[in-house]
């Protein structure tokens, strides 16, 4: 009997909410110089608050912020949403001849690569088309506005990486060129992948006695020249290291001009003839599909958005939340138009789907749903109710899936390995030079699933700083519920 009185003690306790912050995690704070305010902490164990402090705060989250877009991605949208990129014309095929515009419609499809347009087009040519008179269409007109990225400035001073990636509805590649650069002591070779119709690689860079792995200390912007002839020359700036091999992926062709080079190349390739242009329009209504592509369906899409944290494929997910609506056939269809920018139906339909779950949604603010923002806010309470309403979706195996595990995968196997949460916890990880932050979900030392959401802003929380603070804590839940053994009564004499 005494033995159950403490036990149940012991259990009561663990579930308490504390009022101040645990010794370990104070005592990191501490120690990296960050203070108290600038940490928000909501952990729960069920319906029970094992530890708050700021939770009610609107904070940065960083890419936490991608765990919104995919879960009410996998709540409205459903397991087998797709996007869908078709190639469609209102023109009729006579000996050989397209005599019609080609229209290549996006539908937010996040897996176009250059080999699915390449089989696009090679089902053209199986359907007996080898020339194209008429111009080859580019409808992005399924988002408003088509191309978010026009006279937007840079996010920082790396606009060409790949995480800086602002989408559209129509993007091949995801507009990326991959750059396979090797050097001797005298000479630097580079290669580009995919080939481009008249685009061409050089550089000025200058060749260095330095470490092959710190090559990225001597890059520049590149940069995409367009010469009188109409070719495109990709210039490579700064500095390279001597017998150095690395490759690199940059965004610094013109979307149009990206699609438009590659199309003429695939299409020359299959010996096929085109004179047209390349234009953007819409494609007419009474226009019908000559080939097309789907995506892989959302949960997988979910998953690559969150175990390596990818910026382009959250904003997609989150952009067609206001512009696509599932189809068990088809995977998607366009939501009937309103007028009102994409950016505000995905904002509203966030937002439904929060207080349809009596989630307050007071103080969110949204800007792309992938955290890669200045402006973005949320509070821990938020993000924790959220995280709980994860656990009683349909689709919680598919959400709990697509986080990084502890020390095992995605951008936590550098972390936490060695404790109690390696192999068990699953956090989606936030960093931006002010931000660090962990969401998700740490199973105490029984294996009791406890909602988890920590974050830390302030301009000290980079350097790893940040990181110790929330680790610590981490630590801490994983360890919680432990039954401390009694020590043995003494014998009797």
């Amino acid at each position: 009997m005494l033995r159950r009185l403490v036990l149940a003690t012991l259990l009561c306790a663990s579930f308490s909410v504390h009022a101040q912050l645990p010794a370990p995690v104070a005592q990191a704070l501490a120690q990296q110089g960050l203070p108290e305010d600038a940490l928000g902490v909501l952990v729960l164990k069920g319906d029970t608050t094992v530890l708050s402090h700021q939770a009610d705060r609107p904070m940065q989250p960083a890419s936490t912020m991608k765990l919104v877009t995919t879960m009410v991605s996998l709540e409205r949208l459903g397991p087998a949403f797709r996007g869908r990129t078709e190639l469609r014309t209102t023109g009729e095929i006579d000996k050989g001849v397209l005599r019609g515009n080609l229209i290549l419609k996006g539908g937010a499809d996040a897996d176009l690569s250059g080999q699915d347009l390449e089989n696009m087009l090679r089902a053209l040519y199986y359907q007996g088309i080898r020339r194209i008179e008429g111009d080859l269409v580019l409808d992005r007109s399924l988002w408003q506005p088509a191309r978010m990225e026009v006279g937007l400035p840079p996010f920082d001073e790396s606009p060409e990486a790949y995480y800086n990636v602002i989408p559209d509805a129509l993007m091949v590649n995801k507009n990326m060129l991959q750059i396979d650069m090797r050097s001797t002591t005298k000479r630097l070779k580079l290669e580009m992948q995919p080939e481009l119709d008249r685009v061409s690689i050089g550089s000025d860079m200058t060749l260095i006695d330095a470490d092959c792995s710190k090559w990225e200390d001597g890059w520049k912007l590149p940069e995409a020249v367009r010469q009188k002839s109409g070719r495109i020359k990709v210039i490579l700036h700064g500095t390279f290291p001597k017998d150095c091999a690395r490759s690199y992926s940059i965004n610094v062709l013109d979307r149009n001009d990206y699609i438009e080079r590659l199309f003429r190349q695939k299409w020359k390739e299959l010996d096929g003839k085109f004179s047209g242009k390349v234009v953007e329009g819409t494609a007419p209504p009474e226009s019908r599909v000559l080939a097309e592509h789907t995506s892989r369906m959302l949960p997988e899409l979910v998953r690559d958005t969150n175990k390596p944290s990818d910026n382009l494929l959250a904003r997609t997910l989150f952009l067609s939340l206001g512009s696509l609506q599932p189809d068990p056939a088809a995977g998607s269809f366009a939501l009937p138009p309103t007028g009102e920018p994409t950016f505000v139906r995905a904002d509203a339909a966030v937002r439904e789907w929060m207080r349809a779950h009596r989630i307050d949604d007071t103080g969110l603010v949204m800007e792309n749903g992938s955290g890669l923002s200045r402006t973005e806010r949320i509070t821990a309470q938020q993000m924790a109710y959220l995280l709980q309403a994860g656990l009683r979706s349909n689709w919680m195996p598919e959400f709990q899936a697509s986080m990084p595990i502890a020390g095992i995968d995605g951008t936590l196997r550098r972390r936490l390995q060695g404790t109690p949460a390696a192999g068990r916890a699953r956090l989606k990880t936030g960093t931006l030079r002010n931000v660090v932050a962990l969401a998700g979900y740490v199973p105490d030392a029984n294996g009791v699933q406890n909602v988890f959401v920590a974050i830390v802003n302030s301009e000290q929380a980079g350097n790893g700083r940040g990181r110790a603070v929330l680790d610590a804590l981490v630590d801490w839940v994983a360890r919680s519920g432990a039954v401390q053994q009694q020590p043995a009564a003494p014998a009797a004499p």
